[in-house]
């Protein structure tokens, strides 16, 4: 009798912890719709980055993240005097939205400044167009910047020097965002195109 009991609540345990591991994985998967596509956790959530922004495209004209956001995009802060590595993860960004080209998918490459004393509209918008047809440049007066730099959690720092030439430590992460959900995810420098189009192609298949 009691050999039964026990193996009764043994029983009973089992379906317990069953129940709530089937809903542990049903929930993670509601909470997070694009859990497969992530290569790494953002703290806090992507909800607590990106958001609204007001700069000035390349003919000098206010747009918000409504008017530059309308596909997915890669958005980048950087500046246009950057020695290496803007060209670089620019380059390499706009390498991404080409190989998603060639499998069928539509994303736009974005360039926000952080040096709005030297990156006037036309400069920005030169420098965009160079690294690709599709890229937006954007800049913007310091306190437009500092706002959308805030609202992506990046940093950026004009180190001492001459006035027309110095260096801006900032950072340097590529940043997906999908016009119906805002910031989904993030890629480092040693991410490859080809891996950046990989994630891309997941989040905008998930969408």
């Amino acid at each position: 009798m009691m050999r039964n009991i026990a193996i009764l609540a043994f029983a009973c345990v089992v379906a317990l912890l069953g129940g709530v591991w089937y809903l542990t994985l049903r929930g993670n998967g509601s909470d997070d719709a694009f859990a497969q596509c992530r290569a790494s956790a953002v703290a806090g959530g992507s909800a607590a980055i990106g958001g609204p922004f007001e700069l000035l495209n390349a003919k000098g004209e206010t747009v918000t993240d409504k008017d530059v956001i309308t596909e997915p995009s890669l958005v980048y802060f950087g500046y246009t005097f950057c020695p290496d590595v803007c060209p670089f993860d620019a380059a390499r960004n706009a390498d991404a939205v080409d190989v998603l080209e060639e499998r069928g998918y539509s994303t736009t490459p974005v360039f926000i400044s952080i040096d709005p004393k030297r990156d006037t509209p036309e400069v920005v918008g030169d420098f965009a167009y160079n690294i690709h047809e599709k890229m937006i440049g954007l800049t913007g007066s310091p306190e437009q910047i500092k706002a959308a730099s805030q609202a992506y959690k990046t940093y950026y720092k004009a180190q001492e020097g001459d006035d027309d030439y110095y260096l801006v430590d900032h950072t340097t992460m590529t940043y997906l965002v999908l016009p119906e959900h805002g910031f989904v995810d993030f890629f480092r420098r040693d991410v490859t195109p080809e891996q950046m189009a990989d994630r891309v192609a997941c989040f905008m298949d998930n969408s």
